[in-house]
């Protein structure tokens, strides 16, 4: 089953997404890797993560989740701990961390988001995930916050390269998600297995 909705995931947008990348310049190469890879380069700062993408074209990863998440910080002790991830993450992606329910105002490609009650999150949140409010979820951006493609769900490792890379190498270019699935070996130290069991309340 699981395997079943990684495929869907995979194979959800990428016809359009190949058809709007086609009409694009090739974007720059990704800057190098910071000497500081013991972390991830979280980015929480909207006006800073749109000046960065003037300066420089990357993707972007961004990490929806709430305080009260108890998957949420089950990955940011787990698969956000993974040296190879940290590596590549910083290397090719912006990362991006949202807490679906902060109160302030961002500022995001010339409009305005804003906490809404009826959905206790920011409206930038809510539109990201297209109203399907679950944690954690992650968006993966083309450069210049193109054909963002969504990725709800706790990610181990090996599944988060999975996605890393068909996106990051640009392999989403030539080939679809199922054929890239299929054929998919992962190289990065997955450490050991993380303790899978429901956090309280979930």
């Amino acid at each position: 089953m699981k395997r079943v909705l990684l495929l869907a995931i995979f194979m959800v947008s990428i016809p359009a997404l190949l058809i709007a990348d086609g009409k694009k310049k090739k974007p720059e190469a990704a800057e190098p890797a910071k000497e500081n890879n013991k972390e991830i380069h979280w980015i929480t700062n909207i006006d800073e993560l749109q000046a960065k993408m003037q300066q420089n074209p990357k993707k972007v990863y961004v990490d929806i989740y709430t305080g009260w998440c108890g998957w949420c910080k089950k990955m940011d002790a787990s698969t956000f701990q993974n040296p190879d991830l940290i590596k590549y993450m910083n290397t090719n992606y912006y990362a991006v961390k949202l807490d679906a329910e902060r109160k302030d105002t961002i500022h995001f490609m010339g409009k305005d988001y804003y906490f809404e009650p009826q959905y206790k999150a920011n409206t930038f949140a809510v539109e990201m995930l297209k109203g399907q409010m679950s944690y954690p979820t992650a968006v993966i951006m083309m450069e210049n916050f193109q054909n963002p493609q969504v990725i709800p769900g706790y990610r181990g490792v090996p599944e988060l390269e999975l996605y890393l890379t068909y996106f990051g190498d640009n392999a989403y270019k030539h080939q679809n998600g199922g054929d890239y699935q299929k054929n998919f070996k992962s190289t990065w130290d997955h450490g050991e297995k993380p303790d899978m069991t429901p956090p309280a309340g979930h």
